[in-house]
């Protein structure tokens, strides 16, 4: 089996989602945004307010490009990886890419008590909305879209695993 990828806006599932469905598989899952901690030594917070934006979208990039040479493994990206086009593109080669969403609703719901993300400072609602805005068809470009919204977690990974069995099947010549 190749790598999954788990893509989407925060707030989607895809830690939680990534780690039943590492379980499920047994494989191994890396969350990028915690290999980017580990191997900075930073924060993602003090990564933004010390080094900015664009370092951490460096770092992103790099460290994506290099999990994803590693081999099989479930991997759990950031909302805004998807953001650079060799990021989508690296993705697409090297692993199956599996989009999460959730309505906006939801998502508010979720994210509305999180004070670790940089990017929601300022009000959670307005600035979830303002993403989900710019980043509209952002996560299009998955062959597999899971909205998340109303769904147990053992639903999202019977429905993961199901896709995985077809693309498995189909990809045999």
């Amino acid at each position: 089996m190749k790598n999954v990828v788990l893509v989407g806006f925060m707030g989607t599932g895809k830690t939680t989602v990534g780690a039943a469905l590492s379980e499920a598989l047994g494989m191994t899952q890396i969350d990028l945004d915690e290999e980017i901690v580990r191997r900075e030594g930073k924060s993602i917070p003090a990564l933004f307010a010390e080094q900015g934006e664009a370092y951490f979208r460096d770092a992103e990039s790099k460290y994506l490009a290099d999990l994803l040479e590693q081999g099989p493994c479930i991997l759990t990206t950031g909302g805004g990886v998807v953001l650079r086009p060799q990021n989508v593109e690296v993705m697409v080669q090297k692993g199956l890419v599996v989009a999460l969403s959730a309505s906006e609703e939801e998502l508010i719901k979720r994210l509305e008590n999180d004070t670790g993300r940089p990017l929601l400072a300022g009000g959670v609602a307005q600035r979830v909305r303002t993403l989900l805005a710019e980043r509209a068809g952002a996560y299009d470009f998955a062959p597999i879209q899971i909205d998340t919204t109303g769904k147990s977690l053992t639903a999202i990974v019977e429905e993961i695993k199901g896709h995985l069995v077809e693309n498995e099947a189909g990809g045999e010549d």
